[in-house]
């Protein structure tokens, strides 16, 4: 059930933060739309300003050189006498204007005297006949102004000042208020203006507007706007959603942790379950024994000879012995929690301890129908360590092997030991169970056992392989299992040989 709730609150959490994100990414898709539509309004708007604005410039200037020569050539002739028009004639009225972009000319209005008789149809006609054609003749006059000034240089023409002020303006209009950098360059290219900030790179964050667009395509211009901070404004849109995201994140972590520390200690609750069932066990056997031998002793009704004593006293120091030596293993694990463990180094040689060991082995490997095989071959065994601790090692990985073994199969213990570098190496290959796959990460836990429950057709606590570890990395050294499951183990030992001082 905690597993099932476990994936069930995973999911939805996923669901959330899924939504959250696509929320997220929805407003700054809009933000982005909108920036972009605002940008460019402004930059038309821009254009559109530059353009008019040299116009009026262009015709005002044409103006003022012409009422210039008109002012000359009236102090060289002689005045002319003005014709008044009378009553009856037609008053035409010219009333200057600036053009508008789209190309219109001013209208020329006529105002006819009102007590005049009706005109005839012909007349009006002849009217707008003059009408239009005065008026062709006048945009023909314009235009041919305009693609005049289209001749400067865009460097000439070009107000940076100004063209600075009407993207300012337009894009306040919008509402676009982050800070902006402009480039000009003419249609094949050629840089004409470039702000001091412009950086070219992030392409994503500059906008394109062409200048002059009235005029032939080789005469047009090209501003270039980047807005250097536009990816925070545009994500500035999802920050309300981020700390959202973030907190829903963490608190998915935590429920994860939370239950990766109750099904941890779920196992460990279950492997303690099974370290005090063994240890009951182990306790329970030499127990009896001891306790049957001392009930012989005190039974009077037995006739008690000297060899029964002997056997009966043998029992009971083996037992004793047997005993005291699983206490010690418990007690000595004890240390390791409180980080009470004290290593007495001395130079010592690995290639006689572990012979010792195997001295004590032989006798009982071969009561159970196996052999020993030896490779004593390393030629430089000596290493700083605590020989009492080492010798245990030594003696539980063998025991290992004995618990392990085959029921029917005789025990095959491969012992070789040699240099690998700087390094004393030992390895201790059986032809035993082997262990699983899934076991081999935990072996050197404490407490693991690979026969768990009630079976104890395998004795032991599951401290063994965790004190040999500790051991091991006490003496800086390196300990590695390598299992076939169903063909065998070997464990292989690295140690620090001792380097000579020069």
């Amino acid at each position: 059930m905690i597993w099932v709730l476990t994936a069930i609150i995973v999911l939805l959490s996923a669901v959330l933060l899924y939504m959250q994100w696509r929320n997220a990414e929805l407003m700054v898709k809009m933000r982005k739309e909108q920036f972009d539509e605002s940008v460019l309004r402004s930059l038309d708007q821009a254009s559109h300003d530059l353009e008019r604005d040299e116009t009026f410039r262009y015709l005002e200037a044409i103006v003022r050189n012409h009422e210039e020569e008109l002012h000359s050539a009236a102090h060289q002739t002689e005045p002319l006498s003005l014709h008044k028009p009378n009553s009856s004639d037609t008053l035409i009225i010219f009333q200057p204007q600036r053009l508008p972009l789209s190309g219109q000319l001013p209208m020329i209005g006529l105002r006819p005297r009102t007590s005049s008789p009706p005109l005839s149809l012909s007349f009006l006609e002849a009217v707008q006949s003059a009408y239009t054609y005065q008026r062709s003749v006048l945009d023909e006059v314009i235009y041919t102004i305009l693609y005049n000034a289209s001749e400067d240089d865009l460097s000439h023409r070009l107000n940076t000042g100004m063209l600075d002020s009407y993207l300012s303006d337009a894009l306040k209009r919008n509402g676009v208020n982050i800070p902006f950098h402009f480039r000009v360059e003419t249609a094949e290219g050629v840089e004409v203006f470039r702000c001091s900030e412009y950086d070219s790179t992030g392409s994503g964050n500059s906008y394109t507007q062409t200048l002059f667009r009235n005029d032939p395509v080789a005469k047009m211009g090209v501003v270039k706007v980047h807005f250097p901070t536009m990816g925070q404004y545009i994500w500035g849109v999802a920050r309300t959603m981020t700390p959202m995201m973030g907190f829903t994140f963490l608190l998915l972590l935590i429920f994860c942790f939370t239950v990766w520390q109750l099904a941890r200690q779920k196992k460990v609750s279950e492997m303690k379950n099974d370290f005090i069932n063994n240890m009951t066990h182990e306790f329970k056997t030499p127990l009896a024994s001891i306790s049957l031998a001392a009930q012989m002793l005190s039974d009077k009704s037995v006739t008690k000879t000297e060899k029964m004593y002997e056997n009966l006293a043998g029992i009971i120091t083996n037992e004793s012995r047997r005993l005291r030596f699983q206490v010690e293993k418990v007690l000595q694990m004890s240390l390791f929690d409180h980080d009470n463990i004290r290593l007495k180094t001395e130079e010592l040689d690995a290639n006689a301890m572990l012979e010792s060991v195997i001295n004590t082995f032989q006798l009982r490997i071969k009561q159970s129908g196996g052999q020993v095989e030896t490779r004593i071959e390393a030629y430089n065994p000596f290493i700083y360590g605590d020989e009492m601790h080492l010798t245990n090692v030594f003696f539980n990985l063998m025991d290992n092997a004995v618990k392990y073994a085959k029921p029917d199969e005789g025990l095959h213990l491969l012992i070789h030991t040699a240099n690998v570098g700087d390094n004393f190496q030992l390895s201790i290959q059986d032809n035993g169970i082997g262990i699983q796959k899934g076991d081999l990460s935990h072996i050197f836990e404490r407490f693991y056992r690979v026969h768990t429950g009630n079976q104890h057709n395998v004795k032991g606590f599951g401290l063994g392989l965790a004190y040999v570890h500790t051991i091991i990395g006490l003496h800086h050294g390196k300990i590695k299992v390598e299992s076939e499951y169903g063909q065998g183990t070997c464990f292989i030992i690295t140690l620090p040989n001792v380097r000579d001082e020069e």
